[in-house]
């Protein structure tokens, strides 16, 4: 990915190097085999976190102070480089928003190690990368992008790109409406159902990282070879389908929560190759 050479985002709070509490102050996670597949899935691009943590018994208290004024820009390349993504998609979004006539408040992305507390509650690395709509900031412990490129095989500094993009995905469904309407139906559901609305929430996520690739290549060349195989081998790892195989040997489909790796890089490719909102309908597909 060309990233060297584009502007780094004034949103961006390095928190790595301040301790921070995880869950519980920090003693540690301990799940059965369900609540650990919950988590996994969460862990790679993840659903609203509330309902993640809402599985915990210790939330580690109130959210922290926001907004820190002492908050330093990254210093290595590895959060330089989060900083060259997320202004890239501020860039991306902004254009979008000014066509619909309003404009685009880009999210806050806060790395941190180890834990943090945030606006939906404590939060340790467990959790992944995810987003908190209730203060508008994605979370990302960078140890996370090691676990995707060794223990899932999905390396490559693009893969980390579609993470971060998927999850201002979450954001640009939250400024549109997108996140209340699917939270208060679900309210309403079985848990099948739930379950169901939330795989179109997700895969609506992965096509918004689509359409960034879509718009970032095109205004400003960002693509190397091989870049979009990255996101889609990213994609597929984190389908419902493989992590289920993985972590417990076979798999169920009534409980997925993001979609399977097949549908995930399918949506990715529809953003991809359209680059419009409304190819990412996925509440009005007949098929995922």
């Amino acid at each position: 990915m060309r990233w060297r050479g584009g502007r780094r985002s004034d949103n961006v709070e390095d928190y790595r190097g301040r301790g921070g509490g995880g869950f519980g102050g920090g003693g540690g996670l301990k799940f059965g085999i369900g609540g650990l597949i919950a988590i996994v899935a969460a862990y790679f691009l993840g659903v609203d976190p509330r309902m993640i943590m809402s599985l915990l018994d210790a939330t580690g208290g109130a959210p922290a102070e926001v907004g820190d004024p002492a908050t330093s820009a990254p210093q290595d390349e590895a959060g330089d480089f989060m900083s060259a993504v997320l202004a890239d998609t501020e860039d991306t979004w902004g254009e979008i928003f000014m066509a619909l006539g309003t404009a685009y408040t880009p999210p806050r992305l806060r790395l941190f190690e180890g834990g943090t507390q945030t606006g939906c509650g404590a939060a340790g690395a467990e959790v992944g990368p995810f987003y908190c709509p209730t203060d508008q900031r994605v979370y990302i412990d960078l140890s996370f992008y090691r676990e995707l490129a060794t223990r899932f095989q999905a390396p490559g500094d693009f893969a980390q790109a579609y993470v971060l993009a998927h999850e201002v995905g979450h954001h640009v469904q939250n400024l549109l409406g997108t996140a209340d309407k699917v939270r208060a139906a679900q309210q309403r559901a079985s848990q099948s159902e739930q379950n169901q609305l939330q795989v179109r929430m997700e895969l609506q996520a992965d096509c918004y990282a689509g359409i960034w690739a879509n718009h970032a290549e095109r205004s400003r060349q960002i693509l190397e070879s091989g870049d979009i195989e990255e996101a889609l081998g990213a994609a597929a790892a984190v389908g419902d389908d493989l992590i289920q195989k993985r972590m417990q040997g076979h798999v169920e489909p009534e409980s997925f929560t993001h979609g399977t790796a097949a549908q995930r890089q399918r949506w990715f490719q529809a953003g991809f190759k359209g680059g419009q909102l409304n190819d990412c309908d996925t509440f009005a597909a007949r098929s995922l």
